[in-house]
């Protein structure tokens, strides 16, 4: 498995990619699944991948060499689509086709025909826009409201995203947050690891204004990694503990029902014991009554 995550922010996207993919703990390998096409001044776009690798390689081949055009028996490539929903619409087709070629192979090996796909970019004279491709070659768009996309081991990175990214996020801001959410993906699965790649498309710039991977031991992302550990750390001492341990019990059973609301520590066991024994819930309360 992988994870890759787009923002989308006023000023443009960030896109990243893990490199890990795995047969196994004794079968780990390295392949770039962040593929990106540009025609300097006319169209950019970033593709990442998750799931199966095969699958995946097999889709962006035919994206690149082109797909035939029922009606017209011309070659359709990616690159060549006049706008990004019509290069959304190529990528299911060419999954629809990988799934016709190859899924009942994989079935009768007992391996599953799962893929998903992020693309982001933009066409000159048309909106930047950001698409998550299912693995049925249906698809959705990222909002403002929601203004990022994961696919892959998502899980551990969202709850960052969640409380962190809005749409006016500065473009390198989101890249922060984007890695920080990789990092706790790093670090709570290992399916997922270094190299990491990164694109920053800026909007309107129709050209990729950053192409960079991270290698292990790359020192700001080294810096990002201890710098988060330590805040988290000094958020939670700097909360205070929950009260719950040392609050007395404010609200009691109704009257004749040997019932007591559940009390922390060794009260509560107490009760709990002197109740299995028969005597009144009321006297257990008041024997067990803090002292002024």
């Amino acid at each position: 498995m992988t994870y890759c995550c787009g923002i989308l922010v006023r000023d443009g996207i960030v896109i990243i990619a893990d490199t890990r993919t795995n047969a196994g703990l004794d079968n780990i390998s390295t392949f770039r699944k962040l593929h990106l096409f540009e025609e300097p001044g006319k169209r950019v776009m970033a593709l990442a991948s998750a799931g199966n690798l095969s699958v995946a390689q097999s889709v962006v081949s035919l994206l690149s060499e082109g797909i035939e055009n029922p009606e017209t028996g011309e070659l359709e490539r990616l690159t060549d689509a006049p706008t990004m929903f019509q290069a959304a619409q190529r990528v299911g087709r060419a999954l629809r086709i990988v799934h016709d070629s190859d899924a009942k192979a994989l079935e009768e090996a007992d391996i599953s025909f799962d893929v998903s796909f992020l693309l982001a970019g933009q066409v000159e004279g048309r909106r930047l826009r950001l698409f998550m491709i299912y693995a049925a070659g249906n698809f959705i768009e990222c909002t403002t409201d929601t203004p990022f996309l994961q696919i892959g081991e998502h899980k551990y990175g969202k709850p960052i995203l969640d409380r962190a990214v809005n749409y006016d996020t500065d473009l390198y801001d989101a890249l922060k947050i984007n890695l920080i959410s990789m990092d706790s993906t790093i670090r709570s699965n290992l399916a997922v690891g270094l190299p990491i790649d990164i694109a920053v498309i800026r909007r309107d710039a129709l050209g990729i204004e950053l192409n960079y991977r991270i290698m292990p031991g790359e020192p700001y992302f080294t810096d990002l990694r201890e710098r988060w550990s330590a805040a988290l750390r000094a958020a939670h001492i700097a909360i205070p503990r929950p009260p719950y341990a040392t609050r007395p019990v404010e609200s009691f059973a109704p009257e004749g029902v040997d019932t007591v609301l559940p009390r922390a520590g060794a009260l509560a066991n107490a009760a709990g014991a002197q109740l299995t024994a028969g005597q009144p819930a009321a006297k257990i309360l008041q024997q067990q009554k803090p002292k002024r």
